[in-house]
């Protein structure tokens, strides 16, 4: 399988005042292509960091991260954005729906942002409630949704642009070891049936259990738990 990311010697370094915080330091990771991995590791470890190095929302301090073997360092932000918005999508512990739209609505948000008409891409945001189990909920506001539902829309919603990577910070951490299972199995039948590749952050090590990789984080570097 070729490699979609790939971080190569990784650091990630904040200052607090007069200190340094060096996060992460020398990271050596490699996501390939229509694999799941889940990255796990203590609070405070460099996780979430991690995660949005990889999703171009953050730049490192040194080191290099690759997408598709081109050096992200090296591309101009027009490029960067281009990558960020057709070949990623996110999907956080906290959902970001927006609550004074419906779940057809906040799916067809990335593409009404970008000036799209809502007639354009209902049937696509349409496609994905129903794929994620949310037919008879499109109408919904994110406050009439369990916490289970609302994981969904954003889902789909990360779906929209049909990435080929779904970076997931915690996608499990606020919900019900029931609604839980149901959000992996759902993220598990993307990746079977979609070919979606899926990076995972998570707490729960049975979770990271059923990926097909697992890596953990320890004093700024990874390593391979399975």
């Amino acid at each position: 399988m070729s490699s979609v990311i790939e971080c190569k010697g990784v650091q990630k370094t904040y200052h607090d005042g007069t200190r340094e915080l060096r996060i992460l330091d020398g990271l050596d990771l490699e996501v390939k292509e229509g694999e799941i991995m889940a990255i796990t590791g203590p609070s405070g470890v460099g996780k979430s960091t991690l995660l949005h190095l990889m999703g171009t929302l953050d730049t490192p301090t040194g080191g290099e991260i690759l997408f598709r073997a081109r050096p992200l360092g090296r591309m101009g932000w027009g490029a960067i954005n281009q990558i960020r918005n057709r070949e990623i999508g996110f999907v956080f512990q906290f959902y970001h729906l927006l609550p004074e739209f419906n779940a057809l609505e906040n799916v067809m948000m990335p593409a009404l942002c970008k000036g799209a008409r809502p007639a354009a891409c209902r049937a696509r945001a349409m496609e994905l409630l129903a794929k994620v189990g949310l037919a008879d909920r499109m109408r919904h506001k994110p406050g009439q949704l369990s916490g289970g539902e609302q994981q969904r829309v954003a889902i789909a919603r990360a779906l929209f642009n049909n990435p080929t990577v779904l970076l997931t910070d915690e996608p499990t951490g606020n919900l019900d070891e029931k609604t839980s299972e149901g959000i992996t199995d759902l993220l598990w039948q993307l990746n079977q049936q979609e070919g979606v590749t899926i990076v995972i952050v998570t707490h729960d090590e049975s979770f990271a259990r059923r990926a097909h990789r697992w890596v953990q984080l320890h004093e700024g570097k990874a390593y391979p738990k399975r």
